[in-house]
């Protein structure tokens, strides 16, 4: 192969455009005469390509109306929060028992532990016995306190169940009927503490299956004979008068046997168990409910007593209806229990108290499912009802709400509620200030559901002038900070600056002199990010009073990601002119640097590295200098030791950008600033520090990878152009980038064949211009020498360019084979064909190569495509100067 000689001058002269003097200047405004020639000639009508016509937007119009009035498929968001009741009640109660882990051994006392009949187990020291216990010395020494594993403990259970299901299977009633007083009995014994309420779940589960036992049972008898003949079906919501004698009186045994049994405990868990059962004996099974609330409260134990509340609310869930003031009722009786025996905080001592909290964490689960029940789809007027025997009505001043129950009535309240009564619920969670529950957390709550819902600005004032005041009392600043942090949403969203003023006041004071812990830092941190949320303009929140001096109490992981934030701000919006505002970013931009590892980020941890980088514009900075570097060039004095010095800083900059495409860009950018001030060396390192930013380089897939390739490519081929006036290095050798470039074309992994044919398509020409004793164009208008000067009349050198584009023309080739579209195999062919004969003269090789090349074309283009046919006629025409070799 041979390349083919150019006359640059004489191909420029010979395309250029034929050029007529113009009688007037093409921009001037236009004469009278030529204004009313346009005027009265015919309008004329251009069809934009992008809109449709008048009769598809009739019809896209008409296609959007029908969608929006379709109804939408799928499940409500309703629908799919309101589980069933039994889904929900297994779900509540996994929760429950994952809250609660139990430890592997699991203390009872003698009578638990001749009940499972487990062989061994294992003393406890009196320092781990229930407090009621150490309160009463008597009932310890009647009930030994042993332990037991709890593996052992759950199996003996599981062991019970089994035997019940045999044993009914085998119609022994009886057996089923003591089995089931016996588990229950278990729930007497509350000394096991944490495994309380795993004990629970699985005693309700056994309950629960005898009382489905039992109602399956009766209901076969109201719908069969003895002989198995149906004679009825009985309707989901069926009347007393719907039932036979026969099944009556079967009821009616089981509930005598039941009341025969003399421990109270175990006789109100079985009586719930077989509670649908009683609408076989009466139309309101409302009543027996009511005198089983009334029972309970014989239950001297408070754990006992609120577990057995808790399934007291899930038997009566399972009614077809369930009045709401007897679950209300339950709440009640265990709020007096809880003001009972829960003290004060003012006069709260020692070991016992805490034993007691810990009791009441164990009772909360209950409170929770039984209030989140009672204010479950309530109506308005059951609404009013229920807060008048909460004593949350009109006048709650006489209300004696625990901690921990009024936490969890004001959790499950309706919005509007909360709302129009903040200031009331204010002064309710003042007065409720005992042990049972952090009030400052039903503070906090408070302020959360007030967000929900904007209360009017005069309510708002009243609960912020409140808060501040009582908050301001409490010695621990975390939980002052945790407050704070929960208001002042609603303050932001009704845009009430007077009150944010005074809130950055208040903690100025505060924390003066006063060291914060993490989860202070935590809250101060989510403060200061809804402040810089809530304003668009950074000058506007560093103008808050106190701000400043509150952003610098945050230190550790807190400060680095509001600076971040304040970063991301200061890059989004516009252009920052404060000159305080710009020293201020600066400042934190540095102790973020200062307190970054930034060699060793990886991954997602080098975003501060990036905002860092984007905040002080080093793009920008880049182009401004070669900006003034060429300025310099163009002054007659040539500034040769201020260009040096743009370039210099240009080089030391470029590394720390972090767009590849951009920092590759750049690199040509500064590499072409240098060729045109001659400096050489400078320009040879920058190219070659670009072709190593490309081997670095990845393209992953997604929306943006087809744009960036099209990027990489067109950037590519600009510096294929920039090599020509590169007159070479002594150091390397003659083709010493485009082997790099090469190499680059075949390692890269997300190289695309299209892609690669099109680079090599540019590398090609670059090495037919190289061999040519004139090039086209030069850096400083021809005053330094370029490669054909440097190797002029070098048969060596032309005899590397050759051997190179054959091994070029040998890999297009091969990656036009490798497309997979028919269709861009076809355009890869006629683009190699096009620069091989742009590059070489026509020989016999060549002819062979491009003929072959125009054949896979015309296998998957049309006959009439004009790209094919110009590629064929250029073909044909350099087909007749053929030289024969």
């Amino acid at each position: 192969m041979e390349f083919r000689p150019r006359d640059y001058s004489a191909e420029a002269e010979l395309f250029l455009l034929h050029r007529k003097r113009a009688e007037t200047h093409p921009l001037s405004l236009l004469s009278s005469k030529q204004g009313n020639k346009i005027a009265n000639d015919e309008i004329v009508k251009y069809d934009d390509p992008l809109r449709a016509s008048d009769d598809n937007a009739t019809t896209s119009g008409a296609h959007l109306e029908d969608i929006e009035s379709s109804p939408a498929t799928g499940v409500s968001s309703e629908e799919v929060a309101s589980l069933p009741a039994e889904k929900e009640w297994s779900s509540f109660t996994r929760f429950m028992t994952q809250r609660f882990p139990a430890s592997k051994l699991v203390s009872t006392t003698s009578v638990s532990t001749a009940i499972i009949k487990v062989e061994k187990t294992y003393e406890r020291s009196s320092t781990g016995m229930h407090s009621e216990e150490l309160d009463n010395p008597q009932n310890v020494t009647e009930n030994e306190v042993k332990v037991i594993t709890r593996q052992d403990y759950i199996y003996c259970l599981r062991e019970f169940k089994d035997d019940l299901v045999r044993a009914w299977n085998a119609n022994d009633r009886v057996t089923c009927l003591k089995i089931s007083v016996k588990v229950a009995k278990l729930l007497k014994d509350t000394s096991v503490l944490q495994f309380y309420p795993t004990l629970f779940v699985l005693v309700t589960d056994i309950m629960d299956m005898l009382g489905n036992f039992v109602w399956d049972r009766i209901k076969r008898k109201a719908e069969f004979t003895e002989d198995g003949v149906k004679f009825c079906s009985l309707p989901e919501n069926f009347k007393l008068k719907d039932i036979c004698e026969s099944a009556k009186e079967t009821c009616h045994n089981w509930f005598c046997k039941i009341g025969a049994i003399q421990e109270l405990l175990p006789r109100i868990y079985l009586e719930l168990a077989l509670l649908p059962c009683w609408r076989f004996l009466c139309d309101q099974p409302v009543v027996v409910i009511q005198r089983l609330v009334m029972m309970a409260r014989g239950l001297a134990d408070p754990l006992a007593s609120a577990y057995c509340r808790l399934y007291m609310t899930h038997c009566a869930l399972k009614l077809p209806s369930c009045d709401v003031g007897l679950l209300v009722s339950c709440i009640n009786d265990t709020n007096a229990q809880l003001k009972h025996f829960i003290p004060a905080k003012e006069t709260k001592t020692g070991n016992s108290t805490d034993n007691k909290v810990l009791l009441v964490g164990l009772m909360e689960p209950a409170i929770e499912y039984t209030v989140k029940c009672i204010f479950k789809d309530v109506s308005q007027r059951q609404l009013d009802e229920t807060l008048q025997v909460f004593g949350l009505g009109r006048n709650m001043d006489n209300s004696q709400c625990a901690s921990i129950v009024l936490h969890h009535v004001l959790k499950e309240l309706p919005v509007e509620v909360v709302s129009s009564n903040a200031v009331e619920f204010l002064q309710l969670i003042e007065r409720s200030n005992d042990s049972s529950f952090h009030q400052f957390l039903n503070y906090r709550l408070l302020g959360l559901r007030l967000c929900e819902r904007r209360p009017p600005v005069d309510i708002v004032d009243a609960v912020m002038n409140n808060i501040l005041k009582v908050i301001a009392q409490n010695e621990s600043l975390d939980e002052y900070l945790t407050v704070i942090d929960a208001y002042l949403d609603i303050v932001l969203q009704n845009n009430l600056d007077s009150s944010v003023r005074t809130i950055l006041e208040a903690i100025s004071q505060q924390t003066r002199n006063r060291v914060i812990d993490e989860n202070g830092l935590l809250s101060l941190q989510s403060i200061i990010g809804k402040l810089l949320s809530r304003y668009q303009h950074l000058e506007d929140v560093f103008a808050l009073s106190h701000f400043l001096e509150i952003l610098d109490l945050l230190v550790g992981r807190p400060r680095n990601i509001i600076t971040i934030y304040i970063l991301k701000m200061a890059t989004r919006n516009s252009y920052i002119r404060d000159p305080a505002t710009i020293e201020l970013l600066f400042e934190i931009s540095q102790a973020l640097n200062d307190s970054s590892d930034f060699a060793n980020v990886k991954g997602d941890d080098s975003q501060p590295a990036h905002l860092l980088s984007r905040f002080v514009q080093l793009e920008t900075l880049v182009h401004s200098s070669n900006g003034l570097a060429v300025k310099a060039l163009k002054d007659a004095n040539k500034h040769v030791n201020f260009v040096k010095s743009c370039i210099a800083f240009s080089e030391v900059t470029l590394p720390s950008i972090s767009a590849q495409i951009k920092q590759f860009n750049l690199y040509l950018e500064t590499a072409e600033v240098a060729l045109l001030g001659g400096l050489i060396s400078h320009s040879d390192q920058l190219i070659d520090s670009a072709i190593s930013c490309l081997h670095n380089m990845d393209i992953k897939d997604g929306s943006r990878a087809a744009a960036d390739a099209d990027l990489l490519l067109s950037s590519i081929q600009k510096l294929c152009s920039l090599l020509v006036m590169i007159p070479g290095n002594p150091g390397h050798e003659s083709t010493y980038f485009p082997k790099i470039l090469i190499s680059f074309v075949n390692d890269i992994p997300w190289m695309t064949p299209r892609m690669r044919t099109r680079i090599l398509c540019a590398i090609l020409p670059l090495l037919a211009t190289c061999s040519q004793n004139r090039l086209p164009y030069h850096a400083d208008n021809g005053v330094f020498w370029g490669s054909n000067n440097v190797f002029l009349g070098d048969s060596a050198y032309l005899h590397e360019l050759v051997s190179l584009s054959e091994h070029i023309v040998q890999i297009l080739v091969d990656a036009i084979q490798q497309e997979s579209s028919s269709a861009m195999r076809g355009i890869m062919a006629l683009e190699a064909c096009n620069s091989i004969l742009s590059s070489f003269t026509i020989r016999d090789e060549t002819y062979a190569i491009c003929s072959k090349l125009m054949e896979t074309a015309k296998l998957y283009m049309s006959d009439s495509n004009k790209y094919l046919q110009s590629t064929f006629h250029l073909l044909e025409e350099k087909s007749q100067f053929l030289v024969r070799c």
